[in-house]
Order: structure tokens, then C-alpha cells, then sequence
């Protein structure tokens, strides 16, 4: 036998062992004792929770039905468009009602429902939700004119519907905005992280904004979730609008859902870098500058700068 033989023969004598029967029960142990901490019992049934690959394909399938001739497939024309829409939105909104039971099933888990209140519920959110996709079409409709209007490089509206990440995510913040107000914010949340997985724009689906909202750019911007944003509202890129401290009740723990965002009026530009934190309002009309870090309101009309908020420090320093 040659020596190339003598090789091969001793590769396939020498089959891998991976020990799988203990890693396998190695991780059912991690399992189960994740859930006896988390006091979750044993489910056979099926999904315990909402699956994000399917949300995908659901978010995917309704940016398709909301933009049919610039999201949806490359063959479809016109004289197609309301079959294809109709036929999307047929099978999308079916399986998100299969997700929506899980997740209303998931919460049933500290306030108990009977199977047929659940499914009533769901069947009623998912409904509102495809009765809201007119208006939030027509809403969208001015994000995308404000980011061709706010933007000299933008050739086209097709363009800044195809290209821009900001646009992106706020297609997908306005129907996680929906599914959020409509009480499954798990959902609305994970449609929201797959936007923020694509673009690098994290906007929590509690937020509240307004009409022709444009972010420039975007990459690095966090919204958070009790942020309130008013009409024709412009930022840039790596802007923050956070809170600036949590607050805890009497054992430690943190409160949830408390305003703890900025409030951001009317026709305000907010430029790279700038980080606004806490339940402080920005006044109509004013223009916050790159990298400034703020925690107080300012009036409307207001422009903020790195050099002024310098000046503003040496001033207070002085009259101490």
C-alpha cells in the first residue's frame, strides 16, 4: 500500500468524536436552569416567543406592499401593482397574526387569558395595524420628500427611497410605532433591531415622530423610547437623544416606561455628534451644533454651539 493510501486509510479509520450526547446535555441543563430562574414552565407545544426570521421576511414583504415599484420584486409592473400588494399583504399580515398569538400568549403567562380572548385580541390587532398602512404610507411619504429636500447629493426621491439608511430605518420605526401602540412591543421591538441591524440607526419603536422626519446619514443615531419628535425634524449622524439618569424605586430596581427622553419641537436641526440627554425640551425652530453634549432645554429659536456653551461655562465660573 502506498503511502498516500496508508493516509487516507487512516483518515477514515479515524472518525471525529465530537462527544455530542454531553454537550446536548450539558446545554439542556443550561436550559433548565435558565427556567426555573425565570420561573417558566415546560412548554411542548411549540414557539414560547415571536421569531425573528419570520418578522423579517414580514418587514421585508410589508416594505414591499407599502413601495411595490421601488421595494417589492425587480419584474413587477404597474398594471400588477394592487394584485401583488393585496397577495403580500394576504400572507404577511397572516403570519404576523401567528406571531402576534405568541407574543399575547407569552404576556397571558402574569395576566391569564382564555384561548378565545387571545385570539380575539390578536385578530383586532392585527387588523388596526393593516388599517393604519394608508396613513403611514402617506406619512412616509414626507420623511422620504424632506430627506430629497434636506439632502444636496439626492438626485432623485427613487434615489432616497433605494439608498438612504436613514430612510430605511424610519420605514421600519413607522411600523414598529404601530405594532408598539397596539400593545405587542416585543414585536415592535424586534422589527425595530432589524432595522438597527442594517443601518447602524437604533430607534426604539415607543418613540414618538412626527412628519417629514429626515436623518442624514445616520449612522450612530439612538433614539430612545419616550423620546417625543416633532414635524420636519432634522439629524444627523451619531446623535443621541438619551436619558440622563435612571430612576429606581425603593428596592433598586429600575422603573420602566417613565419620560425620560428628550422632547424635540418643530423645525429643529440637531448636527453629528451632539448628545441630548434627559426629559428636557428643545424649542421650535432652534439648531443644535456637532458634538455638543446637552442637559438643559433651550428656548425656541435657540442656536447652540460648542462655542457658546464654552462661553456660557466661563461666564457661570466667573461668578462663583
Amino acid at each position: 500500500m502506498s503511502d498516500e493510501a496508508t493516509v487516507s486509510a487512516h483518515l477514515l479509520s479515524a472518525q471525529p468524536n465530537w462527544d455530542l450526547d454531553r454537550v446536548v446535555a450539558g446545554l439542556r441543563e443550561a436550559r433548565d436552569t435558565w427556567r426555573t430562574a425565570q420561573r417558566r414552565g415546560r412548554d411542548f407545544g411549540g414557539r414560547e416567543l415571536p421569531s425573528r426570521s419570520a418578522l423579517n421576511e414580514i418587514a421585508a414583504a410589508l416594505c414591499g406592499a407599502l413601495f411595490p415599484m421601488r421595494l417589492g420584486p425587480a419584474d413587477l409592473r404597474q398594471e400588477s401593482e394592487d394584485f401583488y400588494v393585496g397577495h403580500t399583504l394576504d400572507a404577511a399580515l397572516n403570519s404576523l397574526l401567528a406571531q402576534v398569538r405568541l407574543e399575547l400568549k407569552y404576556a397571558a403567562r402574569e395576566a391569564p387569558s382564555s384561548p378565545t380572548e387571545l385570539e380575539l385580541r390578536a385578530v383586532e390587532i392585527v387588523r388596526s395595524f393593516a388599517g393604519q398602512l394608508p396613513a403611514v404610507r402617506r406619512l412616509l411619504d414626507t420623511d422620504v420628500t424632506a430627506a430629497f429636500n434636506g439632502d444636496p447629493a439626492a438626485r432623485s426621491v427613487d434615489e432616497v427611497l433605494l439608498c438612504y439608511p436613514g430612510v430605511l430605518a424610519v420605514i421600519h420605526h413607522r411600523l414598529a410605532h404601530q405594532l408598539y401602540r397596539l400593545g405587542v412591543p416585543l414585536i415592535a421591538r424586534i422589527v425595530s433591531e432589524i432595522a438597527h441591524s442594517e443601518t447602524g440607526i437604533d430607534i426604539h419603536p415607543g418613540a414618538t415622530i412626527g412628519e417629514s422626519f429626515f436623518i442624514d446619514h445616520g449612522t450612530g443615531v439612538v433614539i430612545g423610547e419616550t423620546a417625543v419628535i416633532g414635524n420636519r425634524v432634522r439629524l444627523s449622524q451619531a446623535v443621541t437623544l438619551g436619558a440622563k439618569r435612571f430612576e429606581q424605586d425603593a428596592d433598586g430596581n429600575l422603573l420602566k416606561g417613565a419620560p425620560r427622553h428628550p422632547v424635540v419641537e418643530d423645525d429643529v436641526v440637531i448636527y453629528a455628534g451632539a448628545t441630548i440627554l434627559g426629559r428636557i425640551t428643545i424649542g421650535k425652530g432652534s439648531s443644535i451644533g456637532g458634538n455638543i453634549w446637552l442637559t438643559r432645554s433651550v428656548p425656541p429659536g435657540s442656536h447652540v454651539t460648542q462655542a457658546n456653551t464654552r462661553q456660557e461655562v466661563i461666564n457661570d465660573g466667573a461668578g462663583i
